[in-house]
């Protein structure tokens, strides 16, 4: 039982698995962020793309 008893500390004492899964998290946040931001880029860069295409539809004689 004191085997088990000081294998339960040592287990509880050791933070390197909590470290990695603190990185984990923290990339993943950063891919969120990263993901959310391309894709509102997107849309607006497709907005202003498609004005600037009928503008010069519209500015070309028929």
């Amino acid at each position: 039982m004191q085997n088990l008893t000081t294998m339960l500390k040592q287990f509880i004492r050791d933070e390197d698995g909590v470290t990695a899964i603190e990185y984990g998290l923290i990339a993943a946040l950063i891919a969120v962020v990263i993901i959310v931001s391309v894709r509102l880029i997107g849309t607006n860069l497709n907005i202003i793309f498609d004005f600037i295409g009928d503008t010069l539809t519209n500015a070309l004689p028929a």
